[in-house]
C-alpha cells in the first residue's frame, strides 16, 4: 500500500509530518515574489524540507492511515514500516527513489541523504488556484525613437548663419530659423507625447495585471476528494495555542512518568493531557502564546533534551 498520498493529504494542513523509522517532512512558508527582471509573479507558498532525525512516531500519520482506509492502528503501522524498507532498499541498491508529489531523495558523495522537493505542487491553501504570472514588457515605439533621433541630430548639426550685409539672404536665413525653431519644438513636443505614451501602456499593463491576481484570489477555493481526519489534543479553553510536544503515549503509566521526568529536569511548564479520540495521552514540554516563542522553545528543547521534540499549533 502506498502512503505517498496520505503525507501529501497532510501537508496541507501540518507544519511537521513525521514517516517513523525515515524522517519527516517540515514546511516554511514563504511570501509572494516579484521578478522585475523576469516581469513574473509568484504566490506565496509552503516549502518542504526533510530532517532525518526525526524519526519517532507521534500517532499522526498512522491514525489518518488507519480512518481513511478503514484498517486498525497495528495495521497501519505495519504498513508504513513496509514502506520505509523499501524506500530504504531503493536508495541502498540504486541511490534514489522519488515519493509522488513530495520530491527526489538521493546519496551524496558521503552516503548522506539529500532531498529535493517538487516545485509543481504548493501546499499552502491560502494560494490554492494561484500560479505563477509572466506580465509581457512594454515595447518601444520603434518609429518614434528613430524620429526622436533625427530631430536631436538636425537640432546638434544645423548652422544658423546671419548675413546683415545682403538682405535678400538675412531673409532666407530668417525662415531657415523660424523651421528649425519649430522642428526643434516639434521634437520636443513629441518626445513628451513619447513619455506619456509609455507611462500610459505600463499602466495598463500592471492594471491588467492586479485583475487577474484579484480574480484568481476570489476565485480560489479548496477542495479535498476525501477529507483529513483532525488529530485535536484536549486542552483545556483557557490555554495558548502553540504546543511543543514531547510525546504521545498509548499507556497512561508511560505518560505519567515521562511527564515526571520532564519536572525532575526543571521543565515547569510541562503537563499531562486527557486522551484524544484516538486514545493517545499527550505530554507537553509546554504550550505558548506565540509561534515564535514556541519554535523557539523547541529548538532549544532539542539541542538540551529530545532532539524528536515537535511543535503543534492548535486548531480554533
Amino acid at each position: 500500500m502506498k502512503i505517498e498520498q496520505y503525507i501529501s493529504q497532510l501537508l496541507y494542513r501540518y507544519q511537521c509530518v513525521t514517516v517513523p523509522g525515515f524522517g519527516a517532512f517540515l514546511t516554511e512558508y514563504k511570501s509572494a515574489q516579484l521578478d522585475e527582471n523576469a516581469h513574473s509573479f509568484y504566490p506565496p507558498k509552503k516549502i518542504i524540507s526533510f530532517n532525518p532525525f526525526i524519526k519517532s512516531n507521534d500517532g499522526l500519520l498512522a491514525n489518518h492511515l488507519a480512518e481513511a482506509e478503514k484498517i486498525s492502528y497495528e495495521i497501519a503501522i505495519n504498513t508504513i514500516q513496509n514502506e520505509v524498507s523499501l524506500w530504504k532498499t531503493k536508495i541502498q541498491e540504486f541511490g534514489n527513489f522519488s515519493v509522488k508529489n513530495i520530491g527526489d531523495f538521493s546519496l551524496n558523495s558521503e552516503r548522506n541523504i539529500v532531498f529535493v522537493p517538487v516545485d509543481q505542487i504548493n501546499y499552502l491553501k491560502d494560494s490554492f488556484g494561484l500560479s505563477s504570472f509572466v506580465s509581457p514588457s512594454v515595447k518601444r515605439d520603434v518609429y518614434r525613437e528613430t524620429y526622436k533621433e533625427e530631430v536631436e541630430q538636425l537640432e546638434e548639426t544645423a548652422p544658423i548663419i546671419f548675413t546683415p550685409e545682403k538682405k535678400r539672404n538675412y531673409t532666407v536665413l530668417k525662415y531657415a530659423a523660424v523651421f528649425l525653431l519649430t522642428a526643434g519644438i516639434a521634437g520636443t513636443l513629441s518626445y513628451k507625447y513619447y513619455e506619456k505614451k509609455i507611462a500610459e501602456e505600463t499602466l495598463i499593463v500592471q492594471t491588467n495585471v492586479q485583475k487577474k491576481v484579484n480574480q484568481k484570489i476570489q476565485e480560489a477555493t479548496f477542495y479535498i476528494s476525501n477529507p483529513l481526519p483532525s488529530v485535536t489534543l484536549t486542552v483545556p479553553a483557557e490555554k495558548t495555542p502553540f504546543c511543543v510536544v514531547a510525546g504521545a503515549f498509548r499507556i497512561e503509566n508511560n505518560a505519567e512518568e515521562h511527564y515526571q521526568r520532564l519536572l525532575k529536569l526543571g521543565f515547569t511548564k510541562a503537563k499531562r493531557l486527557a486522551p484524544n479520540k484516538h486514545g493517545l495521552f499527550p505530554v507537553l514540554y509546554g504550550s505558548y502564546a506565540s509561534y515564535a516563542e514556541a519554535h523557539q522553545a523547541m529548538k532549544d528543547i532539542r539541542k538540551l533534551d529530545n532532539k524528536d521534540a515537535w511543535l503543534l499549533i492548535e486548531s480554533e
